[in-house]
């Protein structure tokens, strides 16, 4: 979106005046003598025509004294004060309103927590990631809206590009987070990386180690959770960003696989399965799993002579990889579980699409995909990837025709919840059994019987077919 400078303060005016607390701003920020300003990624946004609702308010003199008070005229209940960085938080209404001094700040090289001082306007604006985030607009009555761009961020926004106020290598020494945070921008608006602050990236990406693992992985599932998470990732990757945070997912790059649907480059396939699984799904979980769904193939990668590239078992392993990258990566172990399956079970509906494939082998697939049958779907779906249209095309018809088979399945034979109808404390009660191994046996028996179709899912024919069978099985164990 391009828009005229002369366009952009009536723009800023206009809507910083309809903001509900400003009007108790304006007044403080006159009775107190300071100079205030709307600055950051709420102006960024505002010109980009994209909703925030995050807003930064920068105060020449006492941001915390300023946010108590506003807070005290607005009948906030709770202003968190963050004395020792001179910044200070609270809400109002839908807003999360951030307070902060202007200062400035020295880093030392094995952290990245700065020392903070107090200064001036411009040296706070310097200190800024990027020119876009550089922008401010003053909150005062007798230059209200009034733009302040001391390095052309509105310029760079128009020609989407990212770069850092200062020089870029010290921009990322100072702070190596900030690093992330430009692949992020650039994959969140498709912005291009200037060509000074990519070298720096580059260069600068070992710095990393530095920064808490937690706020690497929240940068790193914000660029998956972006429009264009595929930009990102290959970012990440080419400036050797990924080597540092995710080196299994670098692994990914070279390593070559030739056959009917993929790229010969995993890491490009991924990064294009990751786009097309976007397109389907907000659902960043959803979308990791298909960041990971070949992970494993560099570790299994085998030659095999009249058939080439060959990655048995990267599925199975796959999935167990997951949890050593979930530790590393902090990421939250409630979601380990579905990316595992998911993971897991990836090759499954494809091999379903290339043979004639029976009702057991559906009813497995839906049993072991259980409430995730829809996702992982998806993410096949997401898999089929190739420069040939009309070769996608053709795979896609063969993959919807089992699909469609799988759906009509789990609904006909009510697979959505399975288990044996047939409890285990009914089994129990009708042979006089404690509980152990022997009723596992039982009830495992009546779900195969139904998973291959001998009997249907009800109780009644699962009741039946467990007193015909369960006898012999009961001598079996007892012989055993």
């Amino acid at each position: 979106m391009l828009i005229e400078r002369t366009a952009v303060e009536p723009l800023v005016r206009e809507n910083l005046s309809q903001l509900p607390f400003m009007p108790e701003a304006i007044k403080l920020a006159d009775e107190r003598g300071e100079r205030v300003y709307v600055v950051g990624g709420y102006i960024r946004d505002l010109v980009l025509g994209v909703g925030k609702k995050d807003i930064d308010i920068l105060v020449v003199g006492d941001g915390t004294a300023f946010a108590e008070e506003l807070g005290k005229r607005l009948c906030v209940e709770d202003v968190l004060v963050y004395g020792n960085f001179g910044t200070a938080n609270f809400r109002y209404g839908d807003f999360d309103i951030e307070f902060v001094a202007a200062r400035k700040e020295s880093y030392n090289r094995e952290s990245r927590n700065p020392e903070v001082v107090p200064s001036t306007f411009e040296d706070d604006i310097s200190r800024r990631d990027f020119t876009v985030n550089a922008i401010a607009a003053s909150v005062n009555s007798d230059n209200f809206g009034e733009i302040f761009d001391l390095y052309n961020g509105l310029d760079d926004i128009n020609a989407g590009v990212i770069r850092t106020p200062l020089e870029p290598d010290t921009t990322f020494d100072d702070d190596p987070l900030r690093i992330m945070r430009a692949i992020r921008f650039a994959s969140r608006f498709g912005f291009t990386i200037e060509p000074g602050t990519y070298s720096a990236i580059t260069g600068m990406a070992p710095r990393l180690t530095i920064v808490s693992r937690e706020r690497i992985t929240d940068e790193f599932l914000k660029i998956l959770a972006s429009d264009r998470p595929g930009m990102g990732l290959r970012l990440m990757y080419e400036t050797g960003v990924m080597k540092e945070i995710f080196p299994e997912v670098h692994n990914l790059g070279g390593v070559e696989q030739v056959n009917e649907y993929h790229h010969k480059d995993v890491f490009y396939h991924t990064c294009e399965v990751v786009d097309n699984i976007s397109r389907a799904t907000n659902d960043v979980w959803l979308r990791f799993a298909a960041l990971v769904h070949d992970i494993a193939k560099p570790p299994t990668k085998r030659f095999v002579e009249g058939t080439g590239w060959t990655f048995h078992g990267h599925e199975e392993l796959g999935a167990k990889m997951m949890k050593g990258i979930f530790q590393r990566m902090k990421f939250p172990f409630a979601k380990i579980g579905y990316v595992k399956k998911l993971v897991r079970l990836h090759l499954r509906p494809v091999a379903l699409s290339k043979e004639e494939v029976t009702d057991a082998a559906i009813r497995r697939l839906i049993v072991e995909a259980g409430e995730d049958l829809d996702d992982l779907i998806t993410l096949c779906r997401a898999d089929i990837t190739s420069k040939n249209e009309n070769k996608v095309r053709h795979i896609l018809k063969n993959y919807e025709k089992v699909m469609a088979r799988v759906l009509e399945v789990r609904e006909k034979d009510a697979l959505r919840a399975f288990q044996s109808p047939v409890r285990g404390d009914e089994i129990m009660d009708a042979f006089g059994l404690k509980p152990g191994k022997q009723v596992g046996i039982i009830k495992t028996a009546i779900e195969e019987a139904i998973l291959e179709g001998v009997i249907p899912n009800e109780y009644d024919a699962a009741w039946k077919y467990m007193m015909e069978v369960a006898p012999a099985l009961l001598e079996q164990g007892n012989n055993g």
